[in-house]
């Protein structure tokens, strides 16, 4: 009985760890460049169920029944980096980018991945925007999200202080009459940015190699007076929160029926 109260729970757990993810695509529907995010589960190990004296006989000999899955738990929180559609402002501090980098001709799905020849699977770079930590000289971020303004000190800025970084590798103040041109980074295996909330990522010490410089072959393109919009389905976001929330209630349930089978055990059976 408490191995089916565990399950359910961890049913609980997972589909709540789904609805959190779901809701924050939904708030994240007009946030320029957001890459929207899917939890996906993994059950536990099956474990073989046998059944001592189980022999007709009752001699001790031990009959399998079968196998059974004891949970479900959140294996991991993935990130698709499908281009956002384009939206026009006119704005000269906006840019949004273009992206379609290609590796060796391979065909990639709509999550961004190939099978190479040697069956190894391959990830499609993405570019994005550098952008610094003015408090911390040299503390630098990568970005999708290329609505800029103006700070207090006339530097190109988003809307948290940190400052665009241009072509040459400088920060720079705004001039109408020569506007910067930001500096697009690659990173080749895109699974490797650490999100720091509001559209902000980062690199771990060991994966810095992975962010390069573009190659001339590179087909990405940054266009002036335009925002790359999120990438999330608003349509498919809503199903999935609905699905979530049901099957959520459907663990719930689960959970107050083991409830409420221990509590006659407990209560009922042993006055008898």
């Amino acid at each position: 009985m408490l191995r089916g109260l565990y399950t359910a729970a961890s049913g609980l757990t997972m589909q709540q760890r789904k609805h959190d993810t779901v809701t924050n695509n939904i708030a994240n529907l007009n946030t320029p460049g957001f890459k929207q995010e899917s939890t996906s589960a993994r059950s536990f190990p099956e474990v073989l169920i046998s059944r001592i004296r189980g022999g007709e006989a009752g001699d001790g000999t031990v009959v399998n029944v079968g196998r059974m899955n004891t949970g479900v738990f959140a294996e991991e929180t993935a990130r698709l980096m499908a281009q956002g559609p384009l939206q026009q402002t006119g704005n000269p501090l906006d840019y949004a980018l273009v992206s379609d980098i290609q590796v060796n001709g391979l065909r990639f799905d709509n999550g961004g991945k190939a099978v190479g020849p040697d069956g190894t699977v391959v990830y499609q770079p993405e570019a994005l925007f550098v952008v610094e930590n003015p408090q911390v000289a040299g503390e630098r971020h990568y970005t999708r999200n290329g609505k800029f303004t103006v700070d207090a000190e006339g530097y190109v800025a988003n809307a948290d202080g940190y400052r665009l970084v241009a072509a040459d590798g400088r920060t720079v103040q705004y001039n109408p009459d020569n506007p910067p041109i930001p500096l697009v980074m690659k990173v080749q295996n895109p699974n490797v940015l650490l999100p720091e909330g509001n559209g902000l990522f980062t690199v771990g010490p060991n994966d810095e190699g992975q962010v390069v410089a573009l190659a001339a072959g590179d087909q990405v393109e940054v266009r002036k007076g335009f925002v790359e919009r999120s990438n999330v389905d608003p349509t498919q976001a809503m199903v999935d929160m609905t699905t979530a929330a049901r099957a959520y209630e459907a663990n719930q349930k689960m959970v107050q029926f083991y409830d409420r089978s221990m509590d006659k055990l407990v209560n009922d059976v042993g006055r008898v």
